[in-house]
Order: C-alpha cells, then sequence, then structure tokens
C-alpha cells in the first residue's frame, strides 16, 4: 500500500530549530489571551530558547507587554519594578466578583454621580496611598495563589500594601462610564481602584476594561502586534528587538578597560573612584559590548550582579 506523501512530515516541520536569540521585544498584547500564552507565540515566532515576561496583564486587558529572549530575561526584574501606565473604562452602578468583567455580577445600583462628584473621589485616591489587593489576583497565600481560594468562594484577609499613584487623571465621562488615565508605582492593581471608587460613590463599580500604555521608560507606540510580526521576514522580524541593556538604561554607565572587564567576567569586583554602596551600575567592554549589571559592595567596590554571556 503506498502512502500518500502529504502525510508524511519532516521533524524539521514538525517542530522548528530553537535558537539563541537575545533582546527584549515590546508586544501590544491583544485581547483574550493570558500573558503566559502570548509569551509562548511570540517565542515560536522568533524560536527563542529562552523567554520571559515582566509582568503579567488579564486575557481581557490588551496593550505594552514587554518580552525578554534569552540574555535580557537576567533583567526582566527591573521592569516589574517599575512604574506602569493605563488606560482603565470603569462601569459604574453593576459591582462584579472579582471587580473586572470576568466576575459574576455582586450587585447593582442606581447611579447619580456628576463629573465633579468623581473628580472629587478620585483625589481620595492620589499619592502615596494603602490599597487592599483583590482576591483575584497572584498574590500567594499558602503557597497557593488567591485566586485559587476566590474560585471556591474562600475570602483570605489581606494586609494592606503601600503604593504610589502618581497621575490619575478622567479622560472621558459619560455617567455610567468614565475612562481614567491612571499611572501607577508597582503593585497597584486598577480593579481595585474601579471597586474602592465605585463604593466611595456609592453606586459600586467594575473595571470594564484596560489597557496598558506604558511600562518604565517603554511606550505603547513602540510595540508590535502578533499579527505584524507573523507576517515579517525572520531577519525582518529580528530587527525589532531591542537589545538587552535598554532594560537598565535608567542606570549609569561604566566604560571598563580591558583589565576591569576581565576580572568582572571572571565574577571578581573592581575599585572605581567615587563610588557609592549600593549603587547600580550598566557595565561595557572597550568595544561597548554590554557585559552586565554590576552593584557597589561594602568594600566600595563594583560587584557583578547580572552578567550576560559574553
Amino acid at each position: 500500500m503506498q502512502i500518500p506523501v502529504t502525510s508524511v512530515k519532516s521533524a524539521s516541520a514538525a517542530k522548528p530549530v530553537k535558537r539563541k536569540i537575545d533582546g527584549v521585544l515590546l508586544l501590544d498584547k491583544p485581547v483574550g489571551l493570558s500573558s503566559n500564552i502570548a509569551l509562548q507565540k511570540a517565542k515560536r515566532l522568533y524560536r527563542a530558547e529562552k523567554a520571559g515576561h515582566t509582568g503579567t496583564l488579564d486575557p481581557f486587558a490588551t496593550g505594552l507587554l514587554p518580552l525578554c529572549l534569552g540574555e535580557a530575561t537576567k533583567f526582566s526584574q527591573f521592569l516589574l519594578d517599575a512604574d506602569k501606565e493605563y488606560l482603565a473604562q470603569v462601569r459604574f452602578g453593576v459591582r462584579t466578583s472579582s471587580g473586572d468583567p470576568e466576575g459574576v455580577v455582586i450587585a447593582e445600583r442606581p447611579v447619580n454621580i456628576s463629573q465633579s462628584d468623581l473628580r472629587q473621589a478620585l483625589t481620595g485616591f492620589m499619592g502615596e496611598i494603602e490599597q487592599i489587593p483583590p482576591m483575584h489576583s497572584a498574590l500567594k497565600h499558602a503557597g497557593r495563589p488567591l485566586y485559587e481560594y476566590a474560585r471556591k468562594g474562600i475570602e483570605i484577609e489581606r494586609k494592606a500594601r503601600h503604593v504610589v499613584v502618581h497621575e490619575l487623571e478622567i479622560e472621558t465621562f459619560a455617567g455610567e462610564l468614565c475612562n481614567l488615565r491612571v499611572r501607577t508605582s508597582k503593585g497597584f492593581y486598577v480593579r481595585a481602584l474601579a471597586d474602592d471608587l465605585g463604593e466611595v460613590l456609592g453606586c459600586g463599580a467594575h473595571l470594564q476594561g484596560l489597557r496598558r500604555t506604558g511600562v518604565g521608560p517603554f511606550r505603547i507606540e513602540q510595540a508590535e502586534t502578533l499579527e505584524e510580526l507573523s507576517d515579517l521576514e525572520e531577519l525582518d522580524r529580528d530587527r525589532r528587538l531591542m537589545p538587552a541593556d535598554i532594560m537598565v538604561e535608567t542606570l549609569a554607565a561604566l566604560s571598563l578597560d580591558f583589565e576591569a572587564a576581565w576580572q568582572i567576567c571572571h565574577g571578581q569586583p573592581i575599585w572605581m573612584p567615587r563610588l557609592m554602596l549600593g549603587q547600580q551600575y550598566r557595565l561595557y567592554a572597550p568595544d561597548g559590548r554590554f557585559l552586565g549589571v554590576g552593584e557597589v559592595n561594602q568594600d566600595g567596590k563594583v560587584a557583578p550582579r547580572r552578567l550576560v554571556v559574553t
């Protein structure tokens, strides 16, 4: 019996060969995908051996999701700690179990608020505030994320966390619906803001839509969609990657001579004048190659903290 040619697949067609590729991809995550699924799709497009993201977005949310490939994953923490900026759509009059559109409706109340009422209520959420994280979050309790307890109807007591709201402005207001622009420190939950805001106004509310427009120095205008990337040839797709050191561009740069670069690359701290304890630097070889990040230790020397493989 002759086997049809179409039923035979080569190993290379079934499983593309992975490659070592380093860089930062600014992805515009679409609605409906978890951050991990979006990451895996991008990782397959680039055939990357290693990839990670710098902070999740919920499936219903869209917007800027910085992804790290290869050696850039070593510096993801710098964006996890960065400020974030969002466009948030809040619907008044309806409260949900999760504080967002994925939860079940738990309360409905009439809405009778003005833009002046809203503006006044927002002043209580500006600056340094204490915020109780929502049950529908990935924070851990006894080794398990809170959302697992929430799905079983179990309420866990949470401690308020210190967060900073740098900007909170009304973009549009239409009675039961408003759009807010929010710029916050790490650890802030926009869904908790929507729920708390609804309670202050007395009508209840939930976060109906969310788009992340900024993470640290990056903006959504710089981001690529999965569709745009999939339409490109591999070489052009690679050109959309940013270098790993862009993750730490806020740190002061140190250009090392050959001897100092050799010492750092072999795990040895180096002495340089006018160093401050705890200060971090991005380090470069004499030829301009990025070596990684160093931190001034107790001996007043720059010790390697995160190094790329050179």
